[in-house]
This record gives C-alpha cells, structure tokens and sequence, in this order.
C-alpha cells in the first residue's frame, strides 16, 4: 500500500510537528509506503490534493484537524482525474469531529493508523454547497447565525482546545440576535425567526452532540434549528447539546433532508463549514448520497 500523507505540522497547536517522527515510524512499522506532504499555509492541503496523481496511491490521509480533512474533501474534489481514491483521517487536530463519529479520539491516532494499514472502507455522504458561484464540500457539518459567530471567536481561541467553542459560545451569547430565514426542505418551506441553522452529516460539532441521530451514509443531512430564545434560556439550554438532549427542547427543530436551501432576506449571513469561515447566504446544499469512500474499521 502507498498513499500521499497531506500533513498539517500546526495542527494541536504545533503540536503535530513534534509529533511527525511517531507518525512516519507507525506507517514504516505497518509497512505502509508513503510520500509525505507538509501543509505550509491556509488551503495549502487543497492544493496539495488537487494537483495529486491519484494514479500514484492507494490512498489519501488528511492528517490534521476538522479544517484540514476540509482541504482535502475539497482537494479530492478539484482534483482533475476522475479516478478517487479512499481517504483516512489520522486526528491529531484541535478539532476531530468526523473522527469522533468513527470512534476515534485526538489521542487515538494510532489506532487510526491501524485503520488505514487493515485498509478497509467504507462509502460515506459528503454535503455539497454552493455559495455565490463557488461549490465547496462537507464531510461533518455547515452552520450559520449564531454557530458560525461561536466558530469566528473560537477560532481566535484555538490555542485553548475544544474549550475555545464553549468560550465563544459565552461571549456571542452576549451579543445575541436572531434573523429571519426562508428554508426549503426537499420542497417543503419553514419561515423561522432562529438563532441558528447547522446542517449535519455527522453527529458531532467539536465536542457537542448536535444531530445525535445524524449518520454518514444514511443519504440524509440533517438539519437542526433554534428558533428564537432569551440569552438566559440559552444559557440554560447549552449545557443539553454536549449530551444531545437539545433536540427535545421546544425551541428546537430537526428535519432530514437531501435537497436544502436556506435564504436570509434581511442580510447576508457568514457561513461555516468543518469549523471554517466560507462563503455567505444565500445557500444551496445537497447531500451525495455515499460519495466516498474513507478508511474505517
């Protein structure tokens, strides 16, 4: 087996970087060849995928956090051969969401290699967004209002972990506003005042359980509202959504759907896809049904 290990050395707050001799000796060990690619700067591992000879690898592993298996989702995408070739995720980021759906945590990341060594796959939905003439995919999820400003702020405290979403979930707390929002849902139309929108691929954002009923190969992404709360009943609420119990309160919505979009009438709103910062409403989002394939055990 051989495969083109795109790798982000500032993933974990560096951290990854001193960690890259472990990594290359797991993958010698396994005997697994490998070409590595060290990611050098922002979408630097879009690149590095998009220009890839996939006739060249087995395999592609996006070893870093949430934001770069983004890169590569979206590399993988560009990429002009029409052949695809599966991708394993090695979660040594700050953010390892998908990688929660598949059992792995940061610290696993041995395991995940173990995973792509057995290579084993499995097919999986990516989300689709097309955004003001520009398509980008998704493998986790895509959010606006209020989780796309939590996401803005936590990234600014990223040095911190996974503390740094419920740190930005305090601050913008403060800030609160709702908008107003036209959505369709495979043809049916909800008209909501709401404090956010997050289409799910996968159960987890960050650390929170938010679309506990979420599956990545179900051909479904699902969608979760909250419509419009005071800033002290969300205070009260936020502590449901690690455990997934949100979805039972009245204030929040979940629907599945394939074929999604959503408008904001009163302004454009920043949206936020894997833990990035990309693109503004208007959005038109579809789920492909089981479009690739992922090393899984």
């Amino acid at each position: 087996m051989k495969i083109l290990l795109i790798y982000n050395p500032f993933a974990g707050h560096g951290q990854a970087k001193k960690m890259l001799p472990k990594v290359e000796q797991a993958f010698q060990e396994r005997g697994i060849d490998f070409d590595l690619a060290l990611t050098d700067y922002p979408e630097h591992g879009s690149v590095l995928a998009s220009e890839a000879s996939f006739r060249d690898y087995d395999g592609i592993v996006a070893a870093g956090g949430d934001g770069t298996l983004f890169e590569v989702i979206n590399g993988c995408y560009r990429n002009r051969k029409k052949l695809k070739i599966p991708i394993g995720v090695l979660p040594i980021g700050t953010g390892n969401a998908f990688a929660r759906d598949l059992g792995l945590e940061s610290s696993n990341w041995l395991e995940a290699v173990e995973i792509i060594a057995k290579g084993k796959r499995r097919k999986v939905d990516v989300g689709r967004f097309q955004t003001h003439g520009q398509t980008y995919y998704f493998l986790n999820i895509l959010g606006l209002g209020f989780v796309a400003d939590v996401t803005k702020t936590a990234k600014k405290l990223k040095m911190l972990g996974n503390i740094s979403y419920t740190l930005g979930v305090l601050y913008r707390t403060i800030r609160l506003n709702s908008f107003v929002t036209n959505i369709r849902l495979d043809g049916q139309t909800l008209d909501r005042d709401c404090i956010f929108i997050e289409i799910s691929n996968t159960r987890y954002t960050s650390n929170f359980l938010m679309a506990p009923g979420a599956a990545i190969d179900d051909g479904y992404l699902d969608v979760t509202i909250l419509n419009r709360v005071t800033r002290r009943r969300l205070l009260q609420a936020f502590p449901k959504v690690f455990t997934g119990a949100h979805v039972e309160l009245p204030e929040v919505e979940t629907f599945q759907a394939r074929e999604i979009l959503i408008e904001t009438p009163g302004g454009e709103k920043v949206l936020t896809p894997d833990g990035e910062v990309l693109g503004i409403s208007p959005v038109e989002i579809t789920c492909l049904e089981q479009a690739c394939e992922i090393f899984w055990k």
